[in-house]
């Protein structure tokens, strides 16, 4: 017994340093685990993992494609170019499912009805996309991440397309509210990606485009048929870890909201104190500008300077016009001509456009920006005619 435990450590062992190809036993099972969301932001969303066991050969192994390494040349710059690889990583189990256990995180594991052929073919797979020159892949929020690579995956190996079965209460989201659905919307992570995501992510996302987020994976596959065979692609389920957390929580008085309608409300009431003075704050018009025209350049930047799809037609530039820091000098002045006059109330205009695509649906902003787009609207509008008065 102890020798042929001896020679079954040593076929392994070769197998996983020569990435040899290795047939696993009738009694291996191969798992999807989904694990749910965190405390911080890049863990709101969840994770997925593929779980091998075999107890002829002793080994239990997650595999996982979100891992990324904070240490590689430029990794920062190539985040905010969205040229970031990401690669799949291999641990053991029990080290996997204490580290989530520590975090307090649930997690699920759904088995698949795979033949011992099926799951050999799984197993060697992921070895194989091991090795170095393999294991590297272009992440992508929205279709090429840990999620959809997994069901990419499923799909190879079955050679044969999933056709999903989604539960009775669900309904089609868009790109968007998906991401939303794992968020406090009143809450800065939230508010950063409502501005910097554009209209592409208010699309309806299809049955399939849903499993981008970890959850979602877990839900479709639940019932979810190969389609040639209607044999159902998950054998079984249980709950790993039970989590004690509790809901997204509210930033409370620093939230999104409370902050920047403190700030409105600033700004509301200075607009206020030179209208009733007939004055104007300058300090205040340039803050205003500087700001808007920085962010609508960094939307730009996002847009044309990236390979981020999402950040397309992004219609926060209504309200961010990166051509205010051009502005600047003439915001200064005391007085302004005509054509200066035109373009605040061209920003008058952008702003109303902006309303209008919300309303349409064309593209979701956040809350969070109301009270700031009220006071900005009104300021401008105080401009217009200070202004007018002095010409």
């Amino acid at each position: 017994m102890i020798l042929k435990k001896i020679i079954t450590f040593f076929i392994l062992l070769f197998s996983l340093l020569s990435n040899a190809q290795l047939k696993l036993s009738n009694t291996s099972e191969i798992s999807v685990l989904t694990i749910g969301s965190g405390h911080l932001l890049n863990d709101s969303f969840g994770h997925n993992a593929i779980r091998v066991k075999d107890s002829l050969y002793n080994f239990d192994l997650v595999f996982d494609y979100g891992r990324y390494d904070f240490e590689s040349k430029g990794f920062y710059l190539n985040f905010a170019r969205g040229k970031l690889d990401y690669m799949v990583g291999r641990s053991a189990f029990e080290d996997f499912l204490s580290f989530y256990k520590y975090q307090n995180r649930q997690v699920n594991e759904q088995q698949l009805n795979l033949s011992t052929k099926q799951k050999t073919a799984f197993y060697n797979f992921l070895t194989e996309n091991m090795k170095p020159e393999k294991r590297y892949y272009p992440y992508d929020f929205f279709y090429n991440n840990c999620a959809t690579k997994i069901t990419d995956a499923i799909e190879s190996i079955l050679a044969d397309q999933i056709k999903y079965s989604p539960p009775i209460a669900f309904k089609k989201e868009t790109f968007r509210n998906l991401i939303r659905s794992d968020l406090n919307i009143n809450s800065w992570g939230s508010l950063a990606i409502d501005i910097a995501l554009g209209s592409k992510i208010d699309q309806k996302a299809t049955i399939k485009e849903h499993v981008f987020l970890p959850k979602n994976l877990y839900l479709l596959l639940e019932n979810s048929i190969a389609a040639s065979t209607n044999l159902k692609i998950v054998k079984k389920s249980k709950l790993l870890n039970s989590s004690t957390a509790t809901t997204k929580t509210s930033e409370g008085l620093f939230s999104p909201l409370a902050i920047l309608s403190l700030i409105a409300l600033l700004i509301l009431f200075i607009t206020f104190n030179d209208y009733k003075k007939n004055n104007r704050s300058i300090w205040l018009d340039v803050i205003l500008f500087a700001f808007t025209g920085f962010v609508g350049l960094v939307l730009l930047l996002l847009w044309f300077a990236t390979d981020h799809e999402a950040t397309a037609y992004n219609y926060n530039l209504l309200w961010a016009f990166a051509i205010n820091l051009l502005f600047i000098p003439s915001i200064i002045k005391t007085q302004l001509s005509n054509r200066g006059i035109k373009y605040i109330v061209f920003l008058v205009i952008l702003l109303t456009l902006m309303i209008m695509h919300w309303v349409t649906g064309v593209q979701s902003f956040s809350i969070g920006l109301i009270p700031f787009l009220i006071a900005i609207t009104t300021r401008y509008l105080f401009l217009i005619r200070h202004f007018k008065k002095l010409i």
